[in-house]
């Protein structure tokens, strides 16, 4: 493309002329002899094909530079666009990018805002709550005590926030949590409605429960229930029942022993129909006279002294002496008494002899009152896991389902109990429930309704007198 379009060392150059020798020249024979014209024509026709093939040459060049030329300008305009695009492209991206993380940065700080919100809201309703509260965390250090537990026992807003951050342990160390640690013992184990007697006049409730979430445990609450009124007025209303009691036994029994006295004929003989009004009316008085002792039992039971003395007992005469006892009514009622001892030895038992004879005669007393005739009951006494059981079961009316935790509250009859039989305290299962577990041992029952119940308790065996001394 850079050579010149006329190579000048190229271009023939014209030979001097000769002329022949006598020919006519400027009077000197050594004159040149000047070219034809047709040599000058073909000199011109020679140069002017060496110029058109240059020319040829020279625009091949330039077409074949154009071309790449082109070709480069036309790849580096794709570049260009390629690159334009990615470009925008990337500005796009970048710009829903901002736009997205703009629309995360408000959603974070509205659930920012809301949990706040939550957390103030959970904050008023703790502060404001009726009942003592500690929460502990997943790690079982204390992370918030509220100012209702602060009042219970006395603790004060700096021993509060020194408390914060601290292990179950290390906080009921604390002096005024002391009597709460002993309670709960090692631990913050699951327990519910436990008493805890503070002084005589404070007594509380205390609950422990678990927060659980999605990923596991969240941590551990700890309620602390006032229940001083409520023990106040339960101790009240049992002094009243046990005053009431005691008042209305002694003229009840003079009553009995009166009727007796009559219907026995030591003062003066009776006709049958005098006799008849009379044996009812005797009757009438040894239903108040049980119901008169049930009472008394619950007062004792509720303020902790209905034990008495303890000795030592062999249960297969206790439970064969009371089935004596009963064996009259059972045949009245067209009814099977049956005990069986199904283990070869009975370890003796240590209890108060009186409050046990009274639960094995209030599940006998039951079986009998809730089975139709033609019924069986079986009573059933053995040794079993190091304990002594004692099984009554019935073919009776059994106990509705829907009915079965009340069984042992005080004052409770089922439906069907009351319509086939209209008396009774709902006293004995409350009685001999709390006089079983006051020996250390355990009552429960099966029950289907309209096939019937059987009621069992256990004992431990009475220690080995060596061992004991």
């Amino acid at each position: 493309m850079n050579q010149p379009l006329i190579d000048k060392n190229n271009i023939p150059r014209p030979e001097k002329a000769v002329f022949p020798s006598g020919a006519k020249g400027s009077g000197n024979e050594s004159e040149p002899v000047l070219p034809s014209r047709a040599d000058e024509i073909r000199e011109l026709n020679e140069v002017k094909s060496q110029l058109e093939e240059a020319k040829n040459i020279l625009e091949i060049r330039v077409n074949a530079k154009t071309k790449a030329l082109r070709d480069l300008a036309s790849g580096l305009e794709e570049e260009v666009k390629a690159r334009t695009q990615e470009l925008r492209q990337k500005v796009e991206e970048s710009e829903n990018s901002r736009m997205a993380l703009m629309n995360m940065l408000e959603d974070m700080e509205d659930l920012r805002r809301r949990a706040e919100e939550e957390k103030e809201k959970t904050l008023a309703i703790i502060t404001a709550l009726a009942d003592g509260l500690m929460f502990f965390d997943h790690h079982d250090r204390l992370a918030l005590i509220n100012p209702r537990m602060e009042s219970f026992f006395g603790i004060t807003r700096i021993e509060s926030k020194n408390m914060t951050g601290q292990s179950i342990a290390e906080c009921f160390r604390a002096p005024k949590l002391k009597l709460l640690g002993k309670l709960m013992g090692d631990g913050l184990a699951n327990i519910s409605r436990k008493e805890l007697f503070l002084d005589e006049k404070n007594v509380f409730e205390v609950s422990v429960l678990e927060v659980a979430g999605h990923a596991g445990k969240i941590g551990t609450i700890l309620l602390v229930h006032d229940i001083s009124r409520e023990k106040m007025v339960e101790k009240m209303k049992t002094e009243f029942v046990s005053i009431a009691a005691h008042q209305l036994r002694t003229p009840i029994s003079a009553i009995k022993w009166t009727l007796r006295m009559i219907l026995d004929g030591d003062l003066g003989p009776i006709n049958e129909e005098q006799e008849e009004f009379l044996d009812k009316t005797y009757k009438s008085n040894e239903r108040m006279i049980n119901l008169i002792n049930d009472l008394l039992n619950v007062t004792r039971i509720e303020e902790g002294r209905h034990l008495y003395t303890l000795t030592i007992a062999d249960m297969e005469e206790v439970v064969a002496g009371l089935m004596a006892n009963y064996e009259d009514i059972a045949r009245q009622k067209k009814l099977k008494l049956n005990f069986e001892k199904i283990s070869p030895i009975i370890p003796p038992v240590k209890v108060d002899l009186e409050k046990i004879k009274l639960v094995i005669s209030n599940l006998i007393e039951n079986a009998l009152k809730y089975t139709p005739a033609g019924g069986n009951i079986f009573v059933t006494l053995g040794e079993e896991e190091g304990m002594v059981f004692l099984e009554v079961k019935d073919t009776g009316i059994g106990i509705p389902e829907e009915q079965q935790n009340r069984v042992f509250t005080k004052y409770f009859r089922g439906a069907n109990a009351i319509k086939a039989e209209t008396e009774g305290t709902g006293l004995g299962l409350f009685i001999a429930k709390n006089i079983v577990e006051t020996h250390g041992g355990s009552i429960g029952f099966v029950s289907k309704k309209d096939e019937g119940t059987a009621f069992s308790f256990t004992l431990p065996p009475a220690p080995d007198p060596l061992i004991e001394a």
